[in-house]
């Protein structure tokens, strides 16, 4: 395993000089940060955080969902067809190949060639987390271009000449929302989003992102790529106020993907070793929280594609009796699926940061650090009536490969930086309480 892990650092480390060198033509001017817009959309029968970018030639507009363990871009390249004068596929032994860690396929495409269907190419398996398909499609490069950043504002648009990326058929397509085309995956891989934009503009290896808890259009919150700072109205920079824990890696095998190596570490997990529930920690068994690469088992992921956090099963019925006991006499009502413990909201106040309910603290490695969440983190409304806690059971540990998995409902208007060079976690807690602001106060006027 070891030799595995090793193996795979030194591929990112020249994967990232690589694309410095031979891949990305880029703008020259000295950049610090990138910005793209996020939004939230409640269409499908999941929560899916949704960016752009533009790609192609001309520029058109793409919309992705994200994908926080992803390990690269995937366009849907058949629906409507993908016109582009820059197009380039990834032919056998190309730079773009070897870059991408992808095999070589010297015949599967019938018919007229075009973006997608080129023989004697290199094939990757552009995956969808919200349905869990995906289909072995080829691997090419195209514009990409995103706006560049002071950390308070967006400024002029950058562009990277061969980005690469996965051309998929419409299979991705299934269960994304409206318009949506395809996947940006931000993991810990030299092909995804935010490493290719970081390496190719030759800014931090860092990314952040602040989900948005409103579906409206015109409250967008943001993904940086590159260093802060993390400015919101009111003139508030949430990079001085940060909170720092390590960051974990485990393996990810991947198997009959046309990869040449068969395992990454492209997801993201922190060690969490307790949890409290209104200051009193909660009676866990504690064995089940350590990170253990050997076994590709436990730790605590952090997921956008998981819309509530998910609990070992023992894990997540002491922390529902522990919340039921600190509500005290609020009265509970019938659950609603997918969540046991729902309550009569007419029962439950109102705070600037969410419902008046009983903070969750989540307790890192250094006691001083600890991730709170209040109530409009921990709690779901799912009626005029009816409010639910939006954790639910995640059943065995061998299941969920994790003993804690973080959703996405709980990251909402938290801004997570993820300094990969550092091997560390910076997270804010609620915005709405610390920082008295949210993800959506971004100026995106220019």
């Amino acid at each position: 395993m070891a030799s595995s892990f090793h193996y795979f650092l030194l591929f990112i480390i020249n994967s990232f000089l690589f694309l410095n060198s031979c891949i990305a033509k880029t703008t020259t001017q000295r950049l610090n940060a990138l910005v793209l817009p996020i939004t939230k959309l409640t269409s499908t029968n999941d929560i899916q955080y949704i960016t752009q970018i533009h790609q192609r030639t001309p520029l058109v507009p793409v919309k992705l969902a994200l994908y926080l363990g992803g390990d690269s871009l995937v366009v849907d390249c058949e629906d409507l067809g993908f016109v582009s004068s820059t197009y380039n596929p990834a032919l056998c032994g190309s730079a773009e190949c070897t870059f991408a860690d992808a095999r070589c396929n010297d015949g599967m495409c019938s018919g007229i060639e075009r973006p997608g269907c080129h023989n004697n190419t290199c094939l990757l398996q552009g995956s969808n987390p919200f349905t869990s398909l995906g289909s072995v499609d080829e691997v090419g490069s195209d514009v990409v271009s995103v706006q560049s950043t002071d950390g308070s504002s967006p400024r002029k648009s950058v562009s990277v000449a061969n980005f690469v990326f996965v051309c998929s058929s419409s299979t991705i397509k299934l269960g994304l929302g409206k318009g949506v085309k395809g996947i940006a995956g931000l993991g810990r891989y030299p092909i995804s989003l935010p490493f290719q934009l970081a390496s190719a503009h030759k800014l931090s290896a860092k990314f952040a992102i602040c989900l948005p808890s409103s579906t409206s259009e015109s409250k967008k919150g943001t993904l940086f790529v590159g260093d802060g700072p993390y400015v919101y109205r009111p003139n508030i920079d949430v990079s001085k106020s940060l909170i720092y824990t390590k960051l974990y890696q485990m393996p990810r095998l991947f198997l009959g993907t046309f990869r040449s190596s068969p395992e990454s570490f492209t997801e993201y997990f922190v060690k969490v070793k307790s949890i409290k529930v209104n200051g009193i920690a909660v009676p866990l068994n504690t064995s089940l929280l350590p990170v253990k690469r050997s076994l590709n088992l436990g730790g605590t992921k952090i997921s956008t594609t998981v819309p509530y956090t998910k609990l070992e099963t023992s894990i997540f019925k002491a922390v529902v009796n522990a919340f039921v006991k600190a509500m005290g006499n609020i009265p509970r009502v019938k659950p609603v699926e997918p969540f046991e413990a729902c309550f009569s909201s007419k029962n439950i106040g109102s705070t600037p940061f969410g419902p008046a309910v009983p903070k969750i603290d989540l307790m890192f490695e250094k006691r001083s650090v600890s991730w709170s969440m209040f109530g409009a983190n921990s709690m779901v409304r799912v009626s005029d009536k009816v409010m639910c806690l939006g954790f639910v059971d995640g059943f065995d540990i061998e299941s969920m490969r994790s003993a804690i998995i973080i959703g996405a409902h709980q990251l909402e208007d938290n801004l997570l930086e993820f300094d990969v060079a550092n091997s560390r976690l910076g997270f804010s807690s609620s915005l709405r309480f610390g920082s008295k602001t949210t993800c959506s106060n971004f100026d995106f006027q220019i």
